[in-house]
């Protein structure tokens, strides 16, 4: 095994699709987005390829987004397969939820523990509202089902919505009081017009505030060496856990150790900075995996330093998060 190029780069967020069941306000511009036709997507045979290229120079953990990854067809076996994948330690799901609760059995006989469950709202019409459609019960459902059977890490990703859903703050943080969820606020990232994204904008440092107004502090919990930007709080008498990712306000790029892969099988150093690398072609003209951990390792060397001038639109539909 080699050494990570790139400080500890060892997390690969793999999109298995573009397509997705809903349409959340923050992600995309839906009247202007062209899905990708089916020839261009990674086949999931050309993805546990590029697995296995990515563990040979160093990274440990995939995480398996879209889109709405469990829209794809044969999601249960290409989990199972990346589980097989010589090198890889963590494999690890995003899902929106809202057809998790029927695969979630099938999910677990295939070696998922992982899971990351993306829920802005807990009230049913604003929910409708935010996804434009109304699948809150089942996305609750499927988190119920998903405790039942074992699933840890359990989590909640809730983008904070200035003057949408910052009235729920507490009542997400008492989801982890009484369950064993993670729950995690993230800030509201420039992925449409800055007309729409600034009035929105909620910062993590005031998310904190409300809510220590009404928990305390909390203790901080350590991270493992693939964990991601959130920096984890316990609280006494919880059951779970409370997590707060400050992706604008306090950039974390410094520490980030990730890289995307989008379906359309791009390499991408860093969320919103460019330049994406091609591995599709590369892939499809029959370069050796030794060509195609190059690529790879390129994408480790440019990582870069802090920003402050993140580009708008970054449709995340087409990026995985």
């Amino acid at each position: 095994m080699e050494k990570n190029l790139a400080s500890e780069i060892n997390y690969l967020r793999l999109s298995i699709t573009d397509r997705c069941n809903l349409r959340c306000l923050y992600c995309t511009t839906w009247d202007k987005w062209e899905k990708l036709p089916a020839p261009e997507i990674l086949r999931y045979e050309e993805m546990l390829r590029l697995a296995g290229v990515a563990a040979a120079v160093g990274l440990r953990k995939v995480r398996v987004t879209g889109g709405e990854p469990l829209v794809r067809r044969g999601v249960v076996e290409f989990i199972q397969a990346l589980h097989q994948v010589s090198g890889l330690e963590e494999i690890c799901l995003t899902t929106n939820g809202v057809l998790f609760k029927d695969l979630a059995q099938d999910l677990h006989a295939a070696g998922l523990r992982h899971v990351n469950v993306s829920l802005d709202s807990l009230k049913r019409a604003r929910y409708r509202e935010l996804t434009g459609s109304d699948n809150l019960w089942e996305v609750l459902s499927g988190l119920e089902q998903a405790a039942a059977l074992g699933f840890h890490p359990l989590k909640i990703n809730c983008v904070v919505l200035k003057g949408i859903n910052d009235d729920e703050l507490l009542d997400f943080a008492l989801l982890a009081r009484d369950r064993p969820y993670q729950v995690r606020f993230i800030e509201f990232m420039p992925t449409i017009s800055p007309e729409r994204w600034r009035p929105h904008f909620f910062s993590m440092e005031e998310v904190r505030r409300r809510l220590a107004a009404a928990l305390g502090q909390g203790v901080p919990v350590g991270r493992n060496p693939t964990a991601g930007p959130a920096r984890i709080f316990h609280f006494p008498g919880f059951r779970g856990e409370l997590g707060f990712i400050s992706t604008l306000s306090q950039h974390h790029c410094p520490t980030c150790n990730r890289l995307r892969l989008t379906a359309a099988g791009r390499l991408r150093p860093c969320l919103f900075a460019a330049p994406e690398l091609d591995l599709k072609g590369p892939l499809r003209r029959g370069e050796s995996d030794e060509a195609l951990g190059q690529i790879f390792r390129e994408a480790m060397q440019r990582k870069t330093a802090p920003r402050d001038d993140l580009p708008p639109g970054c449709a995340m539909i087409g990026i995985g998060g």
